[in-house]
């Protein structure tokens, strides 16, 4: 009896551990349910961008007639020809000032993210706090005294005075995304540095900078890609020598509204710098956000 009663507990055991397998049949039809949900949100987001593609082919007499999804029968760049003519100027004003603007501002948010994260003093954390509160700041809200400031200083309607803007208004969130990766550098290495007579700026650039390259990289595209579309600062504080590519294509949409080709061609150019920049900076980017999320975890 005790055999047996071991036998039929062994029995139970055994099939309370078995795990149920869905039949084949099911797993298809939920595998083919995922795949044409997944294939749906696709075709719903890249609809738009391959309209725009296709309208900035067509010549503006076939706009008129056809629809925007539509393959064009002739192929043409006159959309991009006039599209570059009222672009030209302004794409390299957008290109000086996300260049300088970007370096400037990682540079700056650099600095601070060193001090704020490998150096203890009075009041670190609430300078901290205030740089947070400075990134969730409404631009709105500052800009009659900008302007004003900007005035005083003759830097208003000037490509400089943008940048300067962009540097100062980018560091603290440079500064609050790069405090995480600074953190991450050993504090031993930084003492034995230290030991070995170098000082603060030698650290900074011989041991800090060198262990933070990827964060560097993911920053400096965020701050481009931000600074690249930016509108408001550029409507307000720019004119026409200083115009920026973003400002220039919406006067293009304002102007020539019936030409829907050139739209799309000029809106297509303004987003291909971007668009190369995260082709080429893609793996940086990857390897930052998981940096990032270890750090976080």
């Amino acid at each position: 009896m005790q055999n047996q009663s071991v036998i039929e507990r062994s029995k139970e055991a055994q099939k309370a551990q078995t795990i149920k397998v869905k039949p084949k049949w099911r797993m298809t039809v939920l595998h083919i349910l995922y795949y044409a949900i997944m294939v749906a949100f696709l075709v719903f987001f890249m609809l738009p961008f391959w309209g725009t593609i296709m309208t900035s082919f067509k010549s503006n007499a076939e706009v008129m007639t056809s629809t925007p999804i539509a393959p064009p029968t002739v192929w043409t760049l006159e959309g991009y020809a006039s599209a570059l003519e009222e672009l030209g100027q302004p794409l390299l004003t957008s290109l000086l000032i996300t260049l300088f603007g970007a370096a400037g501002s990682v540079f700056l948010g650099s600095i601070c993210a060193y001090a704020l994260s490998k150096f203890k003093f009075r009041f670190n954390n609430l300078l901290f706090i205030g740089l947070v509160a400075a990134t969730y700041l409404p631009f709105q809200a500052i800009l009659i005294p900008l302007v004003r400031t900007m005035e005083s200083l003759n830097l208003y309607d000037n490509v400089w005075g943008l940048v300067l803007v962009h540097m100062v208004f980018g560091m603290p969130m440079c500064t609050v995304m790069m405090r995480g990766y600074y953190a991450d550098v050993p504090d031993a290495l930084i003492r034995q540095a230290m030991i070995d007579g170098n000082g603060t700026w030698q650290i900074y650039r011989k041991i800090v900078l060198p262990n933070t390259k990827i964060a560097t990289v993911t920053v400096f595209v965020f701050q481009c890609t931000s600074i690249w579309n930016e509108m408001l600062f550029a409507l307000v504080l720019g004119g026409y020598d200083s115009k920026p590519a973003t400002i220039a294509l919406n006067e293009l949409a304002g102007t020539m509204a019936a030409e829907f080709n050139v739209q799309m061609a000029g809106s297509l150019i303004l987003a291909l710098p971007v668009l190369i920049l995260y082709i080429f900076m893609g793996k940086y980017l990857i390897s930052g956000q998981m940096s990032g999320a270890v750090t976080a975890s």
